[in-house]
């Protein structure tokens, strides 16, 4: 993903999903300390957090409903996600960082 460029993908939600991933760097490895943004539909903040080491993230207890989720920390990227109502989704995000 280069610097100038965005992903999105489209997320529908059902009411208490969880929606989790990993931000890599474009050679696979998981990439630590990358902010992760959940939008909402209208573009509101529904939470930000932080990945750990293994750069995973995790969105709880989530509504119904289509998200965007950002991650940056390298060229951001952005992804827009269809989860199944109730149910767990994943999603990995590679950002343009190499290895």
């Amino acid at each position: 993903v280069q610097a100038s460029r965005e992903t999105r993908q489209d997320v529908e939600l059902a009411g208490g999903a969880v929606l989790r991933g990993t931000v890599r760097a474009s050679g696979g490895r998981p990439v630590e300390e990358a902010r992760v943004t959940l939008l909402d539909a209208a573009g509101n903040v529904v939470d930000t957090l932080t990945t750990g080491a293994d750069g995973t993230f995790r969105f709880v207890d989530l509504s119904s409903g289509e998200y965007t989720v950002i991650a940056a920390g390298y060229p951001p990227v952005a992804t827009v996600l269809q989860v199944a109502g109730g149910g767990r989704t994943e999603r990995d995000l590679q950002l343009g960082h190499e290895d």
